[in-house]
């Protein structure tokens, strides 16, 4: 099979990439991050329909407004749910709701025989009255309820801040130790630097994907994309640690070629294994993202996006920024 060329193109590649994060940088600073629950605090209340037909979004919020509840945000789920996530609520209200939408959305069983009391009259007569004239069926069903106050959202938002770039600072450091004993031509800690701006490539699309579904869609970011930004550093970084250490072994073998087709000869090596492991995990999560439940699909779709443009920047990208610092030494010397 003939070598592709790569490293010679390089500049097309990242200029690819340059345009792509300029795309998701101007995505965020116009949309904005639609943040869930988890970051700004509130409550959310799924609820299943059983047996009925699901109600329409305004039958929901005219039930809400009586109570009254505002600002409620209502999504459908499934074939038969509904997330309906609003301001901080108490208990009180969270039972209330619950009660409103049974009495209006439950049905009444009137094939069940009628209860009755016996009760006497002033003559002293015994008579049955009855006391229902059918049995309600809960047709409504809570199937979660969340709640998280307004402090405890602005901690989870840092926390998951300092998550990921204590990440990025561990993984460029541990590379730069790995690679330690190579410092020709060019040195260890540069190669820990091409891979944080890789990672940091896969970071920025992937959240500028998430900021247009949030404009578009209304797909919030929650606990879940936090995970998904560091399964997805770490899957990234898999692909790339593997295409450079093909590049360190054959610093040793292949010493009559020069670094950039020494480097493009690594990258071709590892191309198979690379496609191979993120075309498998990516099948898994697409069946995921069609076929499993709703509250991970967006979690699964965050990491579809994370290792297209991960496998993408270990091949492409990380190899490319490792061949520009090799440029910019030799014309320094």
């Amino acid at each position: 099979m003939r070598n592709l060329e790569i490293i010679k193109n390089s500049k097309y590649f990242l200029g690819i990439s340059i345009t792509l994060i300029v795309l998701s940088i101007l995505s965020v600073a116009i949309f904005g991050l639609k943040l869930g629950t988890d970051f700004t605090g509130g409550s959310m209340l799924i609820v299943e329909f059983k047996d009925i037909e699901r109600p329409s979004i305004s039958d929901i919020n005219q039930v809400l407004e009586e109570i009254p509840i505002e600002k409620a945000q209502i999504q459908p789920m499934g074939n038969n749910q509904y997330a309906i996530k609003m301001p901080n609520i108490t208990e009180e209200q969270h039972q209330i709701i619950l009660s409103k939408l049974g009495q209006k959305f439950s049905k009444a069983d009137t094939d069940t025989k009628p209860q009755t009391i016996q009760a006497k009259t002033e003559d002293g007569q015994i008579i049955d009255i009855p006391i229902n004239v059918g049995i309600q069926n809960n047709n409504v069903i809570e199937q979660k309820f969340d709640s998280v106050g307004p402090i405890i959202g602005n901690e989870l938002k840092v926390k998951a801040f300092w998550a990921i770039i204590l990440s990025l600072i561990a993984i460029s450091l541990y590379i730069a130790y790995v690679f330690r004993h190579v410092s020709m031509p060019i040195e260890s800690w540069k190669y820990g630097v091409a891979s944080l701006m890789a990672l940091a490539h896969d970071i920025i699309i992937t959240i500028g994907v998430f900021a247009v579904l949030g404009k578009f869609l209304n797909v919030e970011i929650d606990s879940m994309f936090i995970t998904a930004m560091l399964t997805i550093l770490g899957y990234s970084i898999n692909n790339t640690i593997v295409t450079f250490d093909r590049v360190r072994e054959n610093l040793h073998k292949k010493t009559s070629l020069t670094f950039k087709n020494l480097t493009n000869i690594s990258i071709n090596e590892t191309i198979p294994r690379s496609f191979n492991t993120s075309f498998t995990s990516f099948i898994v999560l697409a069946a995921i993202f069609f076929l499993g439940g709703s509250t991970i699909k967006y979690f699964a779709f965050a990491l579809m996006i994370g290792i297209t443009v991960g496998t993408y920047s270990s091949i492409f990208v990380a190899s490319s920024i490792l061949i520009m610092f090799y440029n910019m030494k030799f014309k320094k010397s």
